[in-house]
Formats: C-alpha cells, sequence, structure tokens
C-alpha cells in the first residue's frame, strides 16, 4: 500500500497552484525576485531625482555608475550606508527610473533572498538588457552569511554576469557588527576585523548617508508640499520631526502625509 503521508503530500501537491510564469526580462522597468520566480513589480513610480534634496553628490555617483551599466561598460557594485531614512532605497529606485527615462536599457531587480542569488544571476546571464540587483537593509548578525555574499559578489568559482551589479543599502558601513569582545578574544585582534570589512571592501562604489540639518529637513518637507499644493507651517514641521528624534526624508514625508490627512486630501 502506498505510505498515507505520501497520498497527502501528492493530494497537496495537486492542490497547490502551479508557480506563476517568470516575466518577461524585456518588458517591465522593475522586478521582484521571489521564491525562486521573477515577477514584474505591480507598481514602479519613483520620486524624480529632483526631489531627492541633499543628495547632490551621491545622486551624481550613483547615475554615473548605472549609465555606464546601461550601456554595457564595466560598473560598479554599490552600497548606500548611513543612518535610517536618509533617502537610501528612494535613491536607488528614483535612479534607476532616470536612466530608463533617458533611453537606457536597465532594470531594477528587488532581492531578499540571498541564498538564490545564484539562480537568478544564470537566468539574467547573456539578455540583452542590464539590470540593478536591489538588496535593501542589508545586515548579517552570523559571519558564515557575510561570507557566502562575499563570494558571491567577488571570488567564487563562477563569476556575475557583466550585465548585473549589485546596490545594496544597509545602516552600516561595514554591514556586519564589530564586537569588540570578539576582537579581544581572538588570537590576532586584527584578522577579526578585517573578516568583518572584507565583505564592504567588495563594493567598489560605497556612499555614505547622514542625518540632514534642519535648513535641509525643511528643504525636503518644503518640496513635497509643493509637489502636492500643501500649505504648512515650518515650526510644526520641526516640532514633528523634534516628537520623533530625528531629522530625515522619511520623516519629512511622514510629516506631509498627516498634514494632508488633516487637510483632507489624498497623496
Amino acid at each position: 500500500m502506498t505510505d498515507p503521508l505520501d497520498r497527502i503530500a501528492a493530494a497537496l501537491e495537486r492542490l497547490s497552484p502551479p508557480p506563476p510564469p517568470a516575466a518577461d526580462l524585456r518588458a517591465h522597468p522593475a522586478y521582484v525576485w521571489r521564491a525562486g520566480g521573477l515577477v514584474a513589480a505591480r507598481a514602479f513610480a519613483p520620486l524624480p531625482l529632483a526631489m531627492l534634496i541633499g543628495l547632490d553628490r551621491q545622486k551624481a555617483s550613483l547615475r554615473a555608475n548605472l549609465d555606464r551599466l546601461a550601456r554595457g561598460y564595466a560598473a560598479q557594485d554599490v552600497l548606500l550606508w548611513g543612518a535610517r531614512g536618509t533617502g537610501k532605497s528612494a535613491l536607488v529606485k528614483s535612479a534607476v527610473a532616470a536612466i530608463q527615462a533617458d533611453g537606457g536599457d536597465l532594470a531594477l531587480i528587488e532581492v531578499s533572498d540571498l541564498d538564490s542569488l545564484p539562480a537568478l544571476f544564470a537566468m539574467l546571464a547573456g539578455q540583452e538588457r542590464a539590470f540593478a540587483l536591489f538588496v535593501d537593509d542589508l545586515g548579517f548578525e552570523v559571519p558564515a552569511e557575510a561570507r557566502a555574499l562575499r563570494s558571491v559578489l567577488e571570488g567564487g568559482a563562477e563569476p556575475r554576469p557583466a550585465n548585473v551589479r549589485l546596490l545594496v543599502t544597509a545602516n552600516r558601513r561595514h554591514l556586519a557588527p564589530r564586537d569588540i569582545a570578539e576582537q579581544e578574544s581572538a588570537i590576532n585582534p586584527r584578522d577579526s576585523a578585517d573578516d568583518h570589512l572584507a565583505l564592504a571592501d567588495r563594493f567598489g562604489l560605497s556612499l555614505g548617508f547622514h542625518a540632514l540639518d534642519q535648513e535641509t529637513y525643511l528643504a525636503i518637507v518644503m518640496a513635497y508640499a509643493e509637489r502636492y499644493d500643501l500649505a504648512f507651517e515650518p515650526g510644526e514641521a520641526v516640532g514633528w520631526a523634534t516628537r520623533r528624534g530625528s531629522r530625515s526624508g522619511r520623516i519629512a514625508w511622514q510629516y506631509v502625509v498627516d498634514l494632508a490627512g488633516r487637510m483632507g486630501r489624498a497623496l
């Protein structure tokens, strides 16, 4: 007789829907890599680059790098690191959209499953299009995880396709925490520190993002307010940030959302 567990497993497999077909790699501006499959992003409408205030140096560097990638030239993997809410993720999406608007053949792919990156590389290899793989809010608590990504970036047996580069955002510059106690217990403390720094060193372009001063914060609020035709009081906007303990683009946007809601407006 067939094992009951085998029969149950077979029945569940028959009932489960088939995986969706892979999205056309030429048809969409942005994708999501999920469960080993590539699906088109439901909506890809990033802010215009001009709306990202106080990031002129970062915008210029990232856009130039992505432009080279889209043209088939040599380009770097990018680490965008720094304070939370300062525009790292927004800049990635806006820069890709700007390249697309200029006619560049570049697509964004959001990735959360790092273990399946080799399978994604195999799918993208040989495509006549460039791809920016976006890994958001990356951080490692276990050193082995960082070493695995390190091997994927550089040093593995199978190189990445030339038309693929990674754009990674993180709150920590070195991605993995640097534990002083760990360094003190190592035979050679420098070896422990170098192990943490080695992953960050794999990124040829590193862009730092820092907390905003009040003037820049208010400029961001004003840009949002003008875009959505909202009147605001600077003192109220500053108070909103003070109560939340930080000034950032994210806090500015949250204030504008609250302002629009109080005014009975949709965004």
